[in-house]
Formats: C-alpha cells, sequence, structure tokens
C-alpha cells in the first residue's frame, strides 16, 4: 500500500484488505447463528455498502433478501449532519427481520433516519450493522448489533468510502494524510561498533529530541516475551538455530510505528543491517509519507575501541568482552556489513558520520550539532 492523491488530498494507509475481509468474515459469522431459523432481509446504505454487501454474501451461508436505500450526508471530507433521502424504500417489510448495513457509522444521523423510516414500516426486528464505527463522533443513543472495526475519528476512503466520488473502489482503506508529514519529522537510523557508546548517546538523542527509540534487540524480548505471534513466529527460526527472516523483523518494527502514530519521530537502532533491510524500511516509510532523514554512524578506530571493550570487560564480566579475537572479528563483521549500508545513504545523500572517541559530552555535542542542521 502506498501514500494515493485524490483530487488535491493524499491519504495515507490505514487497513489492510485482509483485516476488512477478516472482521466481515466475524461479523457474517455472528449473523448466521442469530438468524438460523430466519429469513433476515440486508438493507444496504448505498453508495459506500456496495462492497460491505457483496462480501458479506459470500460468507453469510443462510437465506436472506437483499435490497437497498440511498441517503447523503457527505460534502468533501465533512459530514454535512443533514441526511438527505434520495431513493427510498419500496418493498413491504412488515413482520420481518431487517438489517440495516453501513460502511461506516461516525455521527448515527444516518441511523437514526433509517431507525424512522423503517419503524413506519412494522419492521418485526431492526438490527443494525457496519463495517467501521466512530466511537468519538458517534452522537445517537441507538444500539449498533455488528460492527467490524473501530476506528479513530478520522476521515477515510476505499472500500466503498470516497472522497468526491473517487477511492471507493480501492481494496484497501486510507487515511487522510497530514500534508509535508515527512518533513515534520526526524527519523535517524543510529549506527555505533560495539564500545563506542551508541546505547548512551541513543538514550540522549530520544529525550532531546523527543524520538521514538526502536532498538530490534528490545524489540524482539519483548514479542518473545509476551508470546505474540510475530514473536512466536520468530522463536521458530531461533530455535533452529536459523537467522529471523527479513520479514519477520521488519513486521516487527511496522508495528511499533503503527503503535506511535503520534510520534515526532523515530530512532532506528540495530535496523536496517543490510541492503535489502534498508530498502524494506524506505519503503514502509514511504507507506507511511514518511522517509529516513539521515543515518548517523559514530566512528571510531577499531583499535581504540578494543582497548576499550577489554577494559570494560574487567568489570563488566562479559565473556565477548574479554577475548581480543571475539572482539576483532565482531568489528571484521560490522565492518562488513555496514560499508554497503554507508554506500547506500551516501547515494542518498543521508549519511552523517560523527566522531565517537571523546568524553560522553564531547560526542553529545558533536551529534547534536549534526542533527540540528537536519
Amino acid at each position: 500500500m502506498q501514500v494515493i492523491q485524490l483530487h488535491d488530498k493524499h491519504f495515507e494507509p490505514f487497513i489492510s484488505s485482509d483485516e476488512i475481509d477478516f472482521a466481515i468474515q466475524n461479523m457474517a459469522k455472528q449473523m448466521d447463528d442469530d438468524f438460523f431459523d430466519e429469513v433476515p432481509v440486508f438493507i444496504g446504505v448505498l453508495n459506500g455498502s456496495f462492497k460491505v454487501i457483496s462480501d458479506l454474501m459470500k460468507y453469510y451461508r443462510g437465506m436472506c433478501e437483499v435490497s437497498f436505500v440511498k441517503l447523503a450526508s457527505y460534502e468533501g471530507t465533512q459530514s454535512t449532519n443533514e441526511v438527505k433521502q434520495l431513493i427510498g424504500l419500496n418493498e413491504d417489510l412488515e413482520g420481518k427481520t431487517v438489517v440495516i448495513v453501513e460502511d461506516i457509522v461516525d455521527t448515527g444521523n444516518t441511523i437514526e433516519e433509517l431507525k424512522a423510516i423503517l419503524k413506519e414500516k412494522k419492521v418485526k426486528h431492526l438490527k443494525i450493522a457496519t463495517l467501521f464505527f466512530k466511537p468519538e463522533a458517534y452522537k445517537k443513543d441507538i444500539k449498533l448489533d455488528y460492527v467490524g472495526i473501530r476506528i479513530p475519528n478520522k476521515f477515510i476512503v476505499g472500500f466503498g468510502l470516497d472522497y468526491d466520488g473517487l477511492g471507493r473502489n480501492l481494496p484497501d482503506v486510507y487515511q487522510l494524510a497530514i500534508e509535508n508529514k515527512h518533513t515534520e519529522m526526524i527519523n535517524i537510523v543510529l549506527f555505533g561498533k560495539p564500545g563506542a557508546g551508541k546505547g548512551t548517546q541513543a538514550d540522549f538523542l530520544k529525550e532531546k529530541y523527543n524520538l521514538v527509540h526502536l532498538s530490534t534487540g528490545d524489540i524482539f524480548r519483548f514479542n518473545i516475551k509476551n508470546d505474540t505471534e510475530l514473536g512466536q513466529l520468530a522463536k521458530t527460526y531461533m530455535d533452529k538455530g536459523d537467522l529471523v527472516p527479513d520479514e519477520v523483523t521488519i513486521k516487527m518494527l511496522q508495528s511499533e510505528v503503527d503503535k506511535n502514530p503520534q510520534a515526532k519521530g523515530f530512532l532506528f537502532d540495530g535496523f536496517p543491517r543490510t541492503i535489502a533491510q534498508a530498502e524494506a524500511l524506505d519503503k514502509f516509510l514511504e507507506s507511511k509519507n514518511q522517509e529516513i532523514t539521515a543515518t548517523v554512524a559514530l566512528e571510531a578506530d577499531d583499535e581504540i575501541l578494543v582497548q576499550r571493550l577489554l577494559e570494560r570487560g574487567k568489570t563488566s564480566g562479559r565473556p565477548d568482552d574479554q577475548d581480543e579475537e571475539k572482539i576483532r572479528n565482531r568489528y571484521d563483521e560490522y565492518n562488513q556489513k555496514t560499508a554497503p549500508l554507508m554506500d547506500y545513504y551516501k547515494g542518498q545523500n543521508k549519511f552523517k558520520a560523527v566522531d565517537g572517541i571523546g568524553s560522553i559530552a564531547e560526542v553529545t555535542e558533536r551529534l547534536s550539532a549534526v542533527i540540528d542542521t537536519l
């Protein structure tokens, strides 16, 4: 899913077609259970509900009737709060169970109007189903019987929903993007050799620039400890001694980014490690109308860092800091893997090198001087 433009506005990915399909299947199953001995009449509210009704009928297993009513309450991206009936119902619904099927319920004005119309039709039971529901915007005391996905009070398009006529055919759902959002955010990839003080400086950067620190090590540990679906998947590879595939790692990062929609920016620590990962990260951020602002590498001479780690090993107790050969192997691996990434970001004019040797305050000052120019 990529950022799209409809008329004069940009929309960014919000809900995938797979999530929508899953929600509709759940709604259909609930209806199967409720109407097993009845023949309900499903009434779709046009124009938006045509895709919802179509997919709902794929999964609903009982006998039913289908009809439509057309009302309108939107102009552009704002609700007019005034419902105008365009096409009424002509069927005889007396004594029947009726299910209103909406694409989205926000203020509830359309639902209120339809309820009044159907009350005059003397229906037996009236149920209300909506694929999307905005609890923050809902103003009516009318029960919604089937809700697919609850969403914030945002303007969305896709899967039947439009912006001035465009977007209804999209299989995924998009939300109105904040224009020039990427220019207001600082997204930094932080590189640093073992012993260069990357952890200390990461703590400083996230506090000073109000960034969300995304450490792949921390994210892996969180997902595995909490037995998430991605954690379980990663563990299957780790238990076999295999590397966790890039797609699993990037999905974990995507999940963390999605959890922080109001973030001022992100500090990526430990990712990417390969060109393929860097490309995947760029593609994901582009789908969010964002981008990497810069990559910052704490550079230091290997010989100085080897001695620094050996000294640290005397007090830390970490065995990997006490074996010089292992330390040098770690640096060889870092240099081999990081060099292509440096070239990748240099090609985008986003690579910044900072001298990592000196006191914490001195390195911090150098980092600040670089980031303040971004």
